[in-house]
């Protein structure tokens, strides 16, 4: 029993429950980047993965303090594991993740270490640092740029436009995350930057594209009208669920860049991700 409870707190420290849209960015950039180089898959899809769980458990590292305050439930708090080990084990997955990426490429590797900066930068700041939430898209951005550069077309411009358009997404996402913490309301931009990845489909694709894309488009502008629907009608959203739904839309938003020239077997994948992602957050919180 005591096994389970440790195990249940490294995977709520890790937020476990998002690696599925980790790996669905993994897999829209390597598409974009001309997938093939399947042998680099499992490096890039396990080495982003720990890169993103350290950066969670750093995270919490960080945030000890403030969490002691505002949300004494989480793991260092309680009591159920000490912040050393925190740290140690952050940093351990985040070295680990690095060395593997080491394996997609000189131009991943490169950008790995960019993107472990950009970890680092917004686990110590985002408490302090208003803007924190465009470090943090930032570093989903750089995902796709790792991606994009371990595909057998190597990175090009389209894994980074559609890293931008992914990054306006996540950047929406966190200033409403940051509601959980701080109270007040929702500001109604940051939900206009959700609709970045749409308006980006719209402006890159052309013809029968296009087309293609509309559909997707609708299937996500659809899944935020119900995540926010809260918002518009009077009532106090709850921010944590809300949060959650719109993690569990990035997978929507990888789709819907790779959707023009998408194969049915790749768009499967990422609808599995996507109920994968809903379903592990009944099991570990997602924030």
């Amino acid at each position: 029993m005591n096994s389970l409870r440790q195990l249940r707190t490294l995977l709520v420290l890790g937020r476990v429950s998002n690696l599925p849209t980790v790996w669905s960015n993994c897999l829209a950039g390597w598409w974009l980047g001309g997938g093939g180089n399947f042998w680099k898959l499992p490096f890039l899809l396990l080495g982003v993965s720990l890169l993103y769980t350290g950066g969670m458990y750093l995270n919490d590292a960080f945030d000890a303090e403030f969490d002691r305050q505002r949300r004494p439930e989480r793991p260092i708090p309680t009591g159920k594991i000490s912040a050393p080990l925190v740290w140690r084990l952050g940093f351990g997955q985040l070295v680990a993740g690095i060395l593997l990426l080491l394996f997609c490429g000189p131009a991943a590797a490169i950008t790995t270490m960019l993107l472990a900066g950009f970890i680092l930068l917004y686990d110590a700041t985002h408490k302090i640092f208003t803007a924190a939430p465009w470090l943090m898209g930032a570093c989903r951005f750089w995902v796709y740029v790792i991606a994009g550069a371990a595909g057998a077309g190597g990175l090009n411009g389209a894994p980074i436009f559609c890293g931008v358009a992914l990054a306006g997404y996540i950047v929406g996402l966190s200033y409403v995350a940051r509601r959980e913490s701080y109270r007040g309301p929702i500001p109604f931009w940051s939900l206009l930057l959700l609709l970045a990845p749409v308006l980006l489909a719209m402006v890159m694709n052309t013809g029968s594209f296009r087309l293609r894309a509309l559909w997707l488009a609708a299937v996500l502008i659809l899944w935020l009208a119900y995540c926010a629907r809260p918002i518009f009608t009077g009532g106090a959203p709850n921010v944590g669920r809300l949060v959650a739904n719109l993690l569990a839309g990035i997978v929507f938003v990888d789709w819907l860049a790779v959707a023009p020239q998408c194969p049915r077997g790749l768009g499967l994948v990422f609808l599995g991700l996507f109920g994968l992602t809903k379903l592990l957050q009944k099991f570990v919180p997602a924030t």
